[in-house]
């Protein structure tokens, strides 16, 4: 619910506070912000392995937004397109993180149900040796 509120309250300020974005800079926020998406998957992904750590996250959201920024402007530098290095390297993450959370949520309810039947037969199956 709290991701929920702050994307909404992200939403809302970007549509009271509209800026543009100078053209020179497009490629850097384009880069900083696919780096931003594929960590906030990842985040949700490790909430939902339940294994999420604050600091890792933090620290890789700001290292991949940072790299991304570095790749853009070393390319800008050399003359050379390595932003398009960021762009297949997040954007395939992307779609990794999209495709295990999708899992996730498709087979939790089933995990869910196979260990409830493996409880039950356990505990039948106990049952039914002490009363032998």
């Amino acid at each position: 619910m709290l991701e929920l509120s702050g994307l909404l309250l992200g939403l809302l300020a970007g549509m009271l506070c509209p800026w543009t974005v100078p053209a020179k800079w497009s490629l850097y926020l384009a880069a900083g912000l696919l780096a931003a998406l594929d960590s906030a998957l990842g985040g949700l992904n490790a909430r939902l392995k339940e294994n999420f750590s604050l600091k890792i996250y933090l620290s890789g959201a700001l290292g991949n937004a940072g790299i991304a920024v570095c790749l853009t402007w070393l390319g800008e530098k050399l003359g050379i397109p390595l932003y398009l290095a960021a762009v297949v390297v997040f954007g395939t993450r992307m779609f990794q993180n999209f495709a295990e959370i999708r899992r996730e949520l498709l087979t939790s309810t089933q995990k869910k149900d196979k260990i409830k039947q493996d409880v039950v037969f356990k505990l039948s199956r106990d049952t039914k040796s002490g009363e032998k």
